[in-house]
């Protein structure tokens, strides 16, 4: 117990909560469970565990408990720029009006370290190349099916269906900063914690079985996020990942 507490401390070093005096009961049973049992329980990397939590927070909203856990992630040695492309891929997921609350409280954290802004730019692709390349990065993780989109799918999703390109792919998963089996963890991640996406998530299972995360690893993913999303989104996602991965014969 002293031992868990001493690494409690040290991760936790420089976040300010109320809670362990108002409601000691509760910040012991979540912190031994989600600190202790759950990580005891992980077959990811440190770096990816952490990345999985920040984009299920990021996913749940859960903005308190952002601003909490990087100091932990930070403590933890995950480079700074690793967490601000998991806040900056969140936008495409979760929409401008749900991370820019986060984003701030992102850089309020990091100033706290001592991490000098504006990080160094991670960008890829200008206004001349982002749908080509994002187009690329398409078809590279989902298949060739994801070219006939722009050319055949329907006029009245022609706007969307670009963006999805230039945009989500263009402006986002062609940055540096992270490599694509982490950019499809963290998207995974930002589906399962938000609910109401099981098409979406269905379809990133599969992005992430092409980029190498098996299923072994995805349902890492998913056990890693649940002290922080609950139960009911964590089987429903684990139900998910059962049913593609038995269409594909894993």
């Amino acid at each position: 117990m002293e031992e868990m507490q001493n690494r409690l401390e040290q991760l936790f070093q420089g976040a300010e909560s109320d809670l362990a005096a108002t409601d000691p009961e509760w910040v012991g049973i979540t912190s031994r469970f989600s600190q202790g049992e759950v990580p005891g329980a992980s077959i990811l990397t440190e770096k990816e565990r952490m990345l999985c939590i920040l984009s299920a927070l990021l996913g749940c909203q859960g903005l308190g408990e952002f601003r909490h856990m990087l100091h932990a992630v930070l403590n933890a040695g995950v480079e700074p720029v690793a967490i601000r492309e998991v806040i900056y891929q969140a936008t495409a997921y979760l929409g401008i009006g749900r991370v820019h609350d986060f984003l701030t409280a992102a850089n309020a954290v990091m100033a706290q370290h001592g991490v000098t802004l504006p990080l160094p730019a991670q960008a890829t692709t200008d206004a001349g190349t982002r749908f080509d390349q994002g187009l690329a990065k398409q078809v590279a993780l989902f298949g060739e099916g994801m070219a006939k989109v722009q050319t055949d799918g329907p006029d009245a999703r022609r706007n969307v269906n670009r963006w999805l390109a230039d945009n989500c792919f263009g402006d986002y998963y062609t940055r540096t900063g992270l490599n694509d089996q982490e950019r499809e963890m963290i998207t995974f991640c930002f589906l399962l914690a938000q609910g109401g996406c099981e098409n979406q998530l269905r379809g990133h299972t599969r992005g992430n079985l092409g980029v190498g995360n098996d299923k072994a690893r995805l349902y890492s993913f998913v056990e890693q996020c649940m002290p922080y999303i609950g139960y009911p989104r964590t089987l429903n996602a684990m139900n998910i990942i059962d049913e593609v991965t038995a269409q594909a014969g894993q």
